[in-house]
Parts: structure tokens; C-alpha cells; sequence
């Protein structure tokens, strides 16, 4: 990315913090709302899971969009399909 070849090691790490510390904020707050002793519907193994297909299917999209060298090929389809059997295992009764 153009706008990022000059900024120092520093600057990339904070950005990529701040990220971070967004993603947090969010997944905090969701997974205790979630969670069966708080009165959500997950237990806590439903809630990882959900949180780790969420954060591959933001890391695809953001890598596609803002990395052009990226491409989407047939393997990582094989991989989402396994991602939703996961889901699917996960949560079966």
C-alpha cells in the first residue's frame, strides 16, 4: 500500500493496535451478552467459534480490498467450506 511505505515501524504498529483494541472493544462486550450464565444462547466453545469465523471472514474481505496483490482462489473456498462444517458440528445438538 502506497500510503504506508514511508510511515516508520512505530506508526504501523500502533495502527495495527488500534485495530485490535476496535476488534476488542466489540468482541468483549458480545461475548459476555453471548454467554449462557449472562443470559445469552453459547455456550463458551459456540462463542470462539463464532468469533474466529467472524475474524477470517474480515481478515478475507480486508486483505482482498486493500491488498490488490491478494487473490481468492480455490482452496481458500475449500477452507471456508470447512469453516461452515465447523460451525455446523459446533453447534449441533
Amino acid at each position: 500500500m502506497k500510503w504506508s511505505q514511508n510511515l516508520p515501524l512505530l506508526s504501523i504498529i500502533l495502527i495495527s493496535w488500534g485495530i485490535a483494541l476496535f476488534e476488542y472493544m466489540l468482541q468483549v462486550p458480545a461475548n459476555r451478552l453471548g454467554f449462557k450464565d449472562y443470559g445469552g444462547p453459547f455456550s463458551l466453545l459456540e462463542l470462539k467459534v463464532i468469533q474466529e469465523v467472524i475474524t477470517l471472514i474480515i481478515f478475507v474481505i480486508f486483505s482482498l480490498v486493500f491488498f490488490k496483490t491478494e487473490t481468492f482462489r480455490w482452496n481458500h473456498l475449500i477452507g471456508f467450506v470447512f469453516l461452515v462444517l465447523a460451525v455446523y458440528f459446533i453447534f449441533k445438538k
